[in-house]
């Protein structure tokens, strides 16, 4: 618990250093952005491939995938269910909410709370991989379908082949599954641009922070309640059911119920403004599911840590 606590309080000055520091104006507005955007493409590449290529292959392929495959897709389910009893929206709306509900945050939150609470950063790497290769081009298939009025194949299908944290990820699996070592002059270097990515991901999301107000007037406020419940609460406890249905190991239990607890990836606030669809909805949902995570996660921790 106590080492949960510590994880939680690094993530929480770092976030908030990034906030103050929009906050003070010490960078221009898109300080945040410009941050975000050389962590996306240089520190957290190298950070994967650092920890992908060290990674025991069984991690890689293992029940875990199965528990966050099952997870996801019960509670967007639940969403879509709920969206057509209470508030019916347009297939773009509710697809967004589904994917706020049930798509987590593993790279910017996920990889501190792998490297500081579950105490190992290559745990992480499944559930990317499950979301950016699966859940993604789903998602974008059907916001294409319902704002265009069909899908564009092309970008569904190399949007993975585009996105370098997939890419990083890859040859990292490729270097793990043939047992390879990388030589310290390319590792090195690689392993301290890694070391950047936390603090870089931690305080560009900090600075994103400054100027939102959730649950304003006007909003979907009873969509985004159920999404960010079903995102802090359901999913966790989905993932506890079929991980204890899978008889997995205590650690690994533990880590398949946190990695469902994060809250909703940042990126699902670039797929509603590439489509203008969904967009408060979306913002709302990851601010209020991050807030949320917190108490989540330390409970779980107090309880399930083995």
């Amino acid at each position: 618990m106590l080492s949960a606590f510590t994880g939680f309080v690094v993530i929480g000055v770092l976030i908030g250093a990034g906030y103050l520091v929009a906050r003070a104006r010490l960078v221009s507005p898109e300080g945040g952005l410009v941050l975000n955007r050389v962590a996306f493409f240089v520190a957290v590449p190298a950070l994967l491939f650092t920890v992908v290529s060290r990674a025991q292959v069984s991690v890689l392929f293992s029940s875990f995938v199965l528990v966050a495959a099952v997870a996801a897709l019960v509670t967007a389910a639940l969403y879509v269910v709920a969206s057509r009893l209470w508030f019916r929206a347009p297939l773009a709306g509710t697809t967004m909410g589904a994917a706020g509900a049930a798509y987590v945050n593993s790279n910017n939150i996920g990889l501190p709370v792998a490297t500081y609470i579950v105490g190992d950063a290559q745990y992480v790497v499944p559930q990317l991989l499950l979301q950016v290769l699966v859940f993604s081009p789903f998602i974008l298939g059907v916001l294409d379908l319902s704002t265009r009025g069909r899908v564009r194949v092309r970008d569904v299908l190399s949007q993975p082949v585009r996105n370098p944290m997939v890419a990083a990820t890859a040859l990292g699996a490729v270097v793990a599954v043939g047992g390879w070592s990388v030589p310290d002059v390319v590792a090195t270097p690689v392993e301290v641009l890694g070391g950047a990515a936390v603090p870089m991901v931690l305080m560009a999301f900090g600075m994103s922070l400054r100027g939102q107000r959730p649950l304003a007037p006007g909003s979907p406020r009873r969509a985004v309640l159920v999404a960010t419940g079903l995102k802090a609460v359901v999913m966790p406890a989905v993932a506890y059911l079929v991980a204890r249905a899978l008889n997995l190991p205590d650690h690994l239990l533990f880590t398949a119920v946190v990695m469902a607890a994060l809250p909703t990836a940042q990126n699902m606030n670039n797929f509603a403004a590439r489509y203008g669809q969904a967009q408060i909805l979306t913002r709302d949902i990851v601010l209020l599911s991050t807030l949320a995570s917190v108490p989540v996660i330390l409970a779980l921790t107090a309880v399930l840590h083995p």
